[in-house]
């Protein structure tokens, strides 16, 4: 299905020269936390966030606060991932659309746009979830890649979860096959497993190793 779709024209964008209690009044009875707002000539201006507009005075007009205008959008053509990022850089719940000549379309929903990465063979494909870390300057996707299709695996995504003192953490998803030799074959190439996983039998092993021990210990 096309992004496109999902754009959603309810609410037009108030124009500059309203005042600020009919901002005010749209964020009362919405849960946006962003109200988009154009210019006379239907140009787009940017969007006000909910906790400056409830600062502002009422009887003004909304032209007087343009300062808080926050500059943020996305264009029809732009990828559903990149507009998931642009949610989460201007920590938004609806995005502005503007066409490849910057008119304003409408806006996307935050909810929507998620509800695609939740459809993403990622989530509904079956398989398991690996975490490894290594070097933040040593690690390889493609290495990653070769790792688990060597093993006969199937990478069905991945993406950096955590970086932390030079570390990088990476979650995988990986379906048609189990993950112990994947695992082994990881550990081989310096890569540290951080999630536990029931097939990985190093660590089951180790545990075996340390019951037989302690047996022994209390003869």
């Amino acid at each position: 299905m096309r992004l496109s779709e999902y754009i959603i024209n309810d609410i037009k964008p108030l124009k500059i020269e309203s005042k600020v209690s009919d901002l005010q009044l749209l964020f009362n009875q919405l849960s946006y936390s962003h109200i988009p707002v154009k210019n006379e000539d239907e140009t787009f201006l940017g969007c006000f966030f909910e906790t400056d507009a409830h600062c502002f005075e009422g009887n003004k007009l909304i032209s007087e606060y343009t300062y808080a205008l926050e500059d943020f959008f996305v264009k029809e053509d732009t990828l559903w991932l990149d507009v998931l990022e642009a949610f989460a850089q201007n920590s938004s719940n609806i995005m502005p659309v503007l066409s490849r000549d910057n008119m304003y379309l409408g806006y996307y929903e935050l909810n929507d746009i998620i509800s695609l990465f939740n459809e993403s063979p990622f989530f509904f494909e079956p398989g398991g979830i690996l975490v490894v870390e290594k070097g933040t300057s040593d690690y390889s996707f493609s290495e990653m890649s070769q790792i688990v299709e060597s093993n006969d695996g199937k990478l069905l995504g991945a993406f950096v979860s955590k970086l932390k003192n030079d570390v990088t953490q990476i979650t995988l998803k990986i379906g048609n096959t189990g993950l112990n030799d994947i695992i082994q074959t990881f550990r081989r190439y310096s890569y540290n497993i951080v999630s536990g996983h029931e097939e990985d039998s190093y660590i089951e092993s180790l545990k075996d190793r340390s019951d037989y021990l302690n047996k022994y210990l209390n003869m």
